[in-house]
């Protein structure tokens, strides 16, 4: 899935993931384990309403990495 990330269309950051979710467009949502719930929660629930696939990786740093930004991310998405 990381892999995945670099190669394709994507949206990283809460904002823009919970965009991408509520329009439609995203296709599976990652999210990294070691954010805060409270960041998350919304997104969380919002990709359980529109039956999005929620995808969990270890850390925000290994997230941030994958999506090629030089800082870490705790939510990105694939977009369709």
């Amino acid at each position: 899935m990381l892999d995945d990330l670099k190669h394709c269309k994507k949206a990283v950051g809460v904002k823009q993931s919970t965009k991408a979710v509520e329009n439609g467009v995203a296709s599976n949502v990652i999210i990294a384990r070691d954010c805060e719930q409270r960041v998350v929660r919304g997104i969380i629930e919002l990709c359980d309403k529109n039956a999005v696939p929620v995808v969990y990786v270890d850390s925000m740093k290994q997230l941030g990495k994958a999506c090629g930004i030089d800082v870490d991310a705790a939510v990105a998405c694939i977009l369709k």
